[in-house]
């Protein structure tokens, strides 16, 4: 078998470069060591806030008082500056920042209201939750509707009984009554397209 024989100078590019990423592979996993530790930047982390420079005029945070806390990479968590900022309160202007207008005051009402309206006599019967969507009719037998409630569906045909409270009492082609049994109530439900 002859291995590279067909183009030499593909086999020498690919060589060149597969060494090359060796070297590139090798210096990033084996070169990069611990980041060396500088012992000043470690103590002055220790040591208390007298021993720290005096902050620069125009750098660091203010605080309360308007002194400047200075700037630093320290690491360690600093509980007086977030004491500092928790302790702020926006108070605003009380408007609105994200609207272009106004707000416009509600209208007081009147102390008196008038009472509301007392119904008098019985309330209305519920209303009838079936929808008809459909009939059936073969020569020689009576017409069936198909009624729908919610995920239920019936089918029925004049004088049937559905849902143990809806009586059909009579079939038309664009229409079907209904009467609630237990409230004496009729309806006339009109045949609902799709």
């Amino acid at each position: 078998m002859k291995l590279g024989a067909e183009n030499r100078n593909k086999l020498i590019a690919s060589l060149v470069l597969m060494g090359l990423a060796i070297v590139l592979v090798g210096r990033l996993f084996f070169a990069s060591g611990p980041v060396p530790v500088n012992p000043q930047a470690a103590a002055s982390t220790v040591s208390p806030r007298a021993d720290r420079p005096a902050p620069r005029k125009g750098h660091g945070l203010k605080d309360r008082k308007g002194s400047m806390a200075p700037r630093s990479i320290d690491p360690t968590l600093r509980t007086d500056w977030l004491k500092v900022s928790e302790d702020r309160k926006y108070g605003g202007a009380g408007r609105n920042i994200f609207l272009a207008q106004v707000d416009i005051p509600k209208p007081i009402q009147n102390a008196y209201t008038a009472p509301p309206p007392v119904p008098t006599g019985p309330p209305p019967p519920p209303p009838i939750n079936l929808k008809f969507f459909g009939f059936a009719s073969k020569p020689g037998e009576p017409k069936r509707v198909f009624l729908s409630q919610g995920e239920d569906l019936f089918i029925a045909s004049e004088g049937d009984i559905v849902d143990r409270r809806y009586k059909v009492l009579h079939i038309t082609p664009t229409q079907v009554e209904i009467e609630d049994v237990l409230n004496n109530n009729r309806q006339n439900i009109p045949l609902t397209p799709g």
